[in-house]
């Protein structure tokens, strides 16, 4: 549905919001500008084009709804105009520049002058650390979604696009990619050794004592070596040597954790004390398990689920793009219009969190939109279809654009060469054998027919006495209609379509680079969007220009 548009500013905010600065660049252009956009015409066109839009961007009600989001503090008023700063982002994600070459760029960057309005400053337009607490109220109030929203809403200023013809509802497409982790990966001894440091640097400090002296105090030296295994000093080419190791370390760790449970009293019940047993608590549980010959814990045979791979950022998790290729980090979401280009909404999610996760949040952000909010057509990878967005919309009649699931079954016959009756919830193989069957269950057809078939050496190769089985998925009607599409040239031809959110995502990946800029989620999240708004306002260039 046509969702209100939850940005509008209400006339009280708006009231209120007079203390906050407002950016009000020249709308005129002078002649040292005119000789700059003159020269921009050829490289870094962008800087032109905000330029030229800047006001149209930062309209009267987006400067009100950036200033909204110092109503909620008592930090009085702010010295720099939010817009300012919020410019000064997408040309951060533009140039790829960090906050303290941003605070330079405003004085020694005549492009960047230009596009602030501050040319010839010779002071910055705006301290590092003002940038960073703007970065972290548009993070807390969500104004980071707007300002993607808001590169969308130019489209109609610009005249790049003939909005008229555009279908009233959206052709959604949505991929992901791999995102490295910023935080360090290690492993179990490292991810051990790394947390109780933590804790031990935290319970000095609540208790005014130095790390090696109270590491020296509860009989656990290794800790408070630079590293555990440079403390636990043994050859760690000997298995015996390693695998005692790790029993010295945990008595170490336990000694450490009696010590602050006995001694700190209700601060261990306490952040960030608590955090930090909490943290020791999950690895240990994730990566040890009891020696079953006795002798204490060991590493565990095998990986837990939903491991914890990083103790700076502890939403990373280990993720597999293909059999052979895995990451440490995150999967990066976009969603585009296929027929605009422009990207709609981003999305992050821990590496090993299956696609559909990441399709809820998605279909709520493009509600937000104040027009065409609405899915007409979902075009995704097959991954995402698991989602019950995705089984909602189909129920809706929206279509579903999507290879299907092809179960491998060699020279034997496929799936496909099974005839499903989903009225009747039946099945019958090629021998025209019957039987009923269950969504996401499998189907057996019985022994006895499969014994005595012709037809068994090209079925199956189980022995005799097995008959044949065939998985029935739970959206297997939604299947079905996936692999009749993909069998005529015009259902081809519509699952070409989505190769435009696979070139997004290359751009975005440019763009934004393939390891993660923050720790966490959200503000990773963030930088996918401020990344994404920039691709947004190139592509409203480039179809100005054309």
């Amino acid at each position: 549905m046509i969702v209100s548009p939850s940005w509008a500013a209400p006339k009280r905010l708006v009231e209120a919001s007079v203390s906050v600065p407002r950016w009000s660049p020249s709308s005129e252009i002078s002649r040292r500008e005119q000789m700059f956009l003159k020269r921009l015409g050829r490289t870094k066109k962008l800087f032109a084009f905000l330029r030229e839009h800047r006001l149209d961007l930062f309209d009267d009600a987006f400067q009100d709804e950036l200033a909204g989001m110092y109503r909620t503090t008592d930090e009085g008023k702010e010295p720099v105009a939010p817009a300012l700063l919020a410019m000064a982002v997408l040309l951060q994600a533009y140039t790829g520049t960090s906050d303290a070459e941003a605070v330079e760029l405003t004085v020694v960057d005549a492009r960047w002058q230009m596009v602030l309005g501050v040319l010839s400053a010779e002071e910055p337009a705006f301290s590092q650390g003002t940038l960073q607490r703007f970065r972290e109220r548009l993070i807390a109030h969500d104004m980071d979604r707007r300002l993607l929203e808001r590169t969308v809403e130019l489209a109609k200023t610009t005249r790049g696009f003939d909005f008229k013809k555009l279908p009233a509802t959206i052709r959604l497409a949505v991929d992901s990619r791999p995102l490295t982790g910023a935080g360090r990966v290690e492993d179990t001894f490292n991810l051990l050794g790394h947390a109780a440091r933590k804790l031990l640097e935290c319970a000095a400090a609540v208790a005014g004592r130095e790390p090696s002296e109270l590491a020296a105090a509860v009989n656990a030296p290794s800790l408070a070596a630079s590293s555990v295994k440079r403390g636990l000093d043994i050859d760690w080419n000997d298995p015996e040597q390693k695998a005692d190791a790790i029993g010295q370390l945990v008595e170490q760790i336990e000694r450490l954790e009696a010590w602050v449970q006995a001694n700190l009293g209700s601060s261990a019940e306490r952040p960030p004390l608590a955090e930090q047993l909490a943290t020791l608590a999950q690895l240990r549980e994730q990566d040890l398990e009891s020696d079953p010959k006795g002798g204490g814990p060991r590493i565990r045979d095998g990986v837990a689920e939903d491991r914890r791979v990083s103790i700076e950022d502890p939403a990373m998790r280990h993720g597999r793009k293909t059999k052979s290729r895995t990451f440490n980090g995150y999967k990066s979401h976009l969603a585009a219009d296929v027929d605009t280009n422009l990207i709609l909404a981003c999305g992050i999610t821990p590496a090993n969190a299956p696609e559909a996760n990441a399709l809820p949040g998605i279909i709520v952000d493009v509600a937000h939109f104040p027009e065409r909010n609405q899915i007409g057509e979902l075009h995704i990878d097959r991954g995402y279809v698991a989602s019950n967005d995705v089984q909602a919309l189909a129920a809706n009649d929206v279509p579903i654009v999507a290879k299907p699931w092809h179960p491998r079954t060699g020279e034997l016959f496929a799936k496909s060469a099974f005839k499903l009756d989903l009225d009747q919830l039946t099945i019958t193989c090629p021998a025209g054998n019957t039987e009923k069957i269950q969504l996401g269950t499998i189907a057996h057809f019985p022994a006895e027919s499969c014994d005595a078939c012709p037809m068994r050496a090209r079925c199956t190769k189980g022995a005799l006495g097995r008959g044949r089985s065939v998985s029935i998925a739970a959206d297997e009607p939604l299947q079905h209609e996936l692999r009749r599409a993909i069998a005529t040239p015009d259902g081809r031809a519509r699952l070409r379509q989505r190769v435009m959110i696979e070139h997004r995502l290359a751009h975005h990946a440019r763009k934004q680079g393939r390891r993660a800029r923050y720790l966490g989620v959200r503000k990773n999240v963030f930088d996918a969007r401020r990344h994404a708004a920039t691709i947004n306002l190139e592509r409203l260039q480039l179809a100005e220009a054309a």
